[in-house]
């Protein structure tokens, strides 16, 4: 199974790297995502916010495999406990399909994306920082990993 983390985002600042490098390198080999940046889309005083949406979705869209199972970071998504993300890592490991979860632009995800998309996970009903979202995410695998393992840092 190879895990990727498509995000729209590039330069993201220093503590945000630390603290994603950091989780990173404490999942095994097999678990710890393939992060993929790709640039936003132009925003700015004239530009068409839908337009920036769309060239985005089209980028993320490249960059999934055909036979990928596709999770959307989504506001509107279901929210999962950690228990419950441990536990879809284990069915999706069954399955050995590819996994590849996707972090919207500062406007989110374009409809084609969505319609992609295998599942829509919600991280919280808070608005997250879209770089914060990389650091949660991250975080949030490692925990579940931890638990299938039984190792003490989910307590």
């Amino acid at each position: 199974m190879k895990v990727q983390l498509i995000a729209v985002g590039t330069k993201m600042p220093d503590w945000i790297q630390k603290g994603y490098g950091e989780y990173c390198k404490r999942l095994p080999k097999e678990l710890a995502p393939k992060l993929i940046e790709l640039a936003p889309g132009h925003r700015g005083k004239n530009a068409s916010v839908s337009t920036a949406i769309e060239t985005e979705g089209k980028e993320i869209l490249n960059a999934i495999a055909s036979n990928d199972f596709v999770v959307a970071l989504e506001v509107l998504g279901k929210p999962w406990a950690t228990e419950q993300l441990a536990g879809h890592l284990t069915d999706w490991r069954m399955e050995g399909q590819n996994l590849c979860f996707i972090i919207g632009g500062p406007d989110g995800l374009s409809a084609s994306v969505l319609a992609r998309a295998n599942a829509k996970w919600s991280m919280s009903n808070l608005t997250l920082p879209h770089p914060l979202v990389r650091v949660v995410f991250i975080e949030q695998l490692y925990r579940a990993w931890t638990i299938l393992n039984n190792h003490p840092y989910h307590k």
